[in-house]
C-alpha cells in the first residue's frame, strides 16, 4: 500500500522535472497533488509525523515565498518562479520541516554546479541572462532525502 504513495511521489517529481526543463514551469496541477498526497501519506502511514509535515509544508512555502517577494521588490523582476515556492512546500509535506535545510542546500549546490557548467560551456557568456530551472534540483534533493524519510516512516 505504501508503494502506491511512493510511486505517486516519484511520478509527480518526474513530471515536474520534465515540465520545468521543457517549459520553465512547475504547474499547480502537479505541485498541488504532490502536496496533498504527501500530507495524506503522513496522515495514513505516520500520523505521529503529521505536525512535522504540515510545518514543513508551511515553512518550505513561506521561506521561498519570502525570497521570491524580496528579490522581486529589490530588483523589479522575478529571480525565482512561484512554482519553485510551491514545490518546496510540497516537498516539506513529504519530508518534514527538519529536512528543509538539507533539501535547499543540496538543490542550491546542484544549481550552482549546473550554472558553472553552463558558464564554461557557453564560453563565459553572461550566465545571469540564461534562465536555469530550479525544479530539477529540488526534485533531486527530494529524492536524496526520500531515503531517510521513507526509512523512518516504515520502521
Amino acid at each position: 500500500m505504501i508503494a502506491i504513495w511512493i510511486s505517486a511521489y516519484m511520478l509527480l517529481n518526474a513530471g515536474l522535472v520534465v515540465k520545468d526543463v521543457r517549459d520553465g514551469l512547475l504547474p499547480d496541477n502537479l505541485t498541488c497533488p504532490l502536496l496533498w498526497i504527501g500530507l495524506s501519506y503522513q496522515l495514513i502511514f505516520a500520523p505521529q509525523h503529521l505536525a512535522d509535515a504540515v510545518t514543513g509544508a508551511l515553512a518550505g512555502y513561506l521561506s521561498l515565498c519570502f525570497f521570491y517577494w524580496a528579490y522581486r521588490w529589490l530588483r523589479g523582476y522575478e529571480g525565482l518562479g512561484y512554482g519553485d515556492v510551491k514545490f518546496l512546500g510540497a516537498l516539506g509535506a513529504w519530508h518534514g520541516w527538519q529536512l528543509l535545510g538539507v533539501l535547499l542546500t543540496i538543490a542550491s549546490l546542484l544549481g550552482l554546479a549546473a550554472a558553472l557548467i553552463v558558464y564554461y560551456i557557453k564560453g563565459k557568456a553572461p550566465v545571469r541572462k540564461t534562465p536555469l530551472p530550479f525544479g530539477p534540483f529540488l526534485a533531486i534533493a527530494g529524492l536524496v532525502c526520500s531515503g531517510a524519510t521513507f526509512q523512518i516512516l516504515t520502521l
